[in-house]
């Protein structure tokens, strides 16, 4: 999808382009960058592998791709990166999905080779982004991931709801792109995939990160964690974030009439309501804007 953006709308929103050729906005303080890189390298993977302790990684893992989200005046910093989220996977740990026996082979690396599944092979991940309150403002701009630090968030749980009706109105879009973080074919079993995307408007910014799991007459699986930021105050920061995580086997969906052909499933948006909510929560995290007024005077 590709938005075209009107400069009219963007200075009448108060909003302009990143400078140097950066691709993002800033806008009521924020500066809302994505990058998109080419997959990593062998040297780069095999760095990748030391570091999370495992010689099993995506096909293709966008490695320097991220999604940065900077408030300047608190120094928030909210960003989305694979080895972020494949932390996620090590730690989730979660048991092998059950692959039919026909499609075994199809997960080996050399003729002849005994296949054994004792890892999740579908990359599966908890992750719901990562945040901190940037110490380092020379680096809050290149998609730093957990291990080189910063002081944590605390997310409280909230009533409060995303409304996507709301969000659905006509407004214009100042910038929108999505990222993909890493992604694996299966050994043609199927597909997993995640991504992040994000649309900012003159009211607010929106962001969807998307971990969709098909394995192909076997399971598909979806965890969605949008987050929402208004564009209200200058006094407070408030941002949403709700995390939802569906699954069903293709047997519980055939059983419900519908496709057993796993060609029917390629978009999750379409079958998203399909799955069963196994898991959802809404958290809300609100910080005071002023919070380093008395830092940044020494």
């Amino acid at each position: 999808m590709d938005i075209e953006v009107d400069e009219n709308e963007l200075k009448a929103a108060g909003a302009e382009v990143l400078p140097d050729g950066r691709r993002g906005v800033r806008i009521h303080g924020w500066e809302i960058e994505s990058r998109k890189r080419p997959i990593l390298n062998s040297i780069n993977l095999h760095r990748w592998e030391q570091k999370l302790q495992t010689t099993h990684l995506p096909e293709m893992v966008f490695g320097e791709s991220c999604l940065v989200l900077y408030h300047a005046n608190s120094r928030v910093k909210i960003h989305f990166n694979a080895f972020d989220a494949l932390i996620g996977w090590k730690q989730e740990a979660l048991p092998p999905v059950e692959v039919p026996a026909a499609a075994k082979w199809k997960f080996r690396s050399k003729p002849f080779q005994q296949v054994i599944l004792d890892y999740d092979y579908t990359f599966t991940t908890p992750y719901c982004g990562s945040e901190m309150i940037d110490i380092n403002l020379e680096k809050h701009l290149m998609g730093a991931t957990s291990e080189e630090g910063g002081c944590c968030l605390h997310w409280e749980d909230s009533d409060e709801q995303i409304d996507l009706v709301a969000l659905a109105n006509k407004e214009p879009i100042l910038f929108y792109d999505e990222v993909v973080l890493y992604e694996d074919e299966l050994a043609d079993n199927g597909v997993s995939l995640l991504t992040v995307k994000v649309r900012v408007m003159p009211s607010c910014w929106f962001l969807l990160l998307r971990f969709w799991l098909r394995v192909d007459g076997v399971l598909v699986r979806l965890r969605d964690t949008r987050m929402y930021c208004a564009f209200e105050s200058k006094a407070s920061l408030s941002i949403l974030r709700e995390c939802c995580c569906r699954e069903n086997s293709f047997q519980a969906l055939s059983a419900k009439g519908y496709p057993s052909d796993s060609a029917a499933y390629g978009d999750p948006t379409l079958i998203s309501q399909r799955l069963p909510v196994i898991k959802h929560k809404a958290q809300k995290l609100n910080i005071p804007c002023k919070m380093f007024d008395a830092e940044a005077s020494l």
